[in-house]
């Protein structure tokens, strides 16, 4: 990266795609935010940055480089980062680029001996925040892998009165579908991440739960 493209980013502030961190903070807060832009659109994590943009530089990037390539360690499947450093204002700027991962949903390996597979957690980025993916994001992106195997679909009673649902009151939740053709969550939750998938309807995430629109 060009010192002025990392000056632009910078004079840009966080996004989806941008986060400020002024130093290391733990592996397991490092790994999350590395997991959420893998799991969304990719981006840049910048050590060295407040949140205001101000540039306070590292003390050693050795040791930076060193901490991340271990945060990286608990992060499944394996994600590959770019790391590079960078001088600005005679302050030496960690810069770690997370692509936009084929393999997702990452997940997070914690130090829980019991945890199984399944339960590690995954992440996502929700606007200027790393949030936890819901089991029906995770299974989303699970099907957006290029392996996930091909998806059938069929559009019945049960959409068509999610739809007009939808129209009316512009967002529902997997609570409201299922309430509104009597079936229970589970299933609810099998048909709208379907739904999601074709491109016919549209996930979105609060922080605290998930609601979906019509696309």
């Amino acid at each position: 990266m060009h010192r002025k493209d990392l000056r632009d980013i910078i004079r840009s502030g966080e996004s989806s795609t941008v986060e400020f961190k002024r130093k290391f903070t733990t592996s397991e807060k490092i790994a999350r935010e590395m997991i959420a832009f893998a799991n969304t659109k990719g981006g840049f994590l910048i050590i060295g940055v407040d949140d205001d943009g101000s540039i306070v530089g590292v003390k050693s990037e050795k040791e930076q480089v060193a901490q991340l390539e271990h945060a990286v360690l608990s992060i499944v499947p394996p994600l590959d980062i770019q790391i590079e450093i960078l001088e600005v204002d005679s302050q030496d700027i960690v810069i770690v680029e997370v692509p936009n991962s084929p393999l997702r949903p990452h997940r997070y390996i914690s130090d829980d001996p019991a945890e199984k597979p399944h339960e590690r957690k995954a992440f996502i980025r929700q606007g200027e925040s790393s949030v936890a993916a819901s089991k029906e994001m995770t299974k989303i992106l699970s099907g957006q892998r290029d392996t996930a195997p091909p998806m059938t679909l069929s559009i019945g009673d049960r959409e068509r009165r999610l739809f007009t649902y939808l129209e009316a009151h512009g967002r529902a939740t997997i609570h409201d579908f299922a309430r509104l053709v009597n079936i229970s969550k589970r299933r609810a939750a099998q048909i709208m991440v379907k739904l999601v998938r074709a491109g016919v309807v549209h996930i979105n995430t609060n922080g605290d739960s998930d609601y979906y629109t019509l696309v």
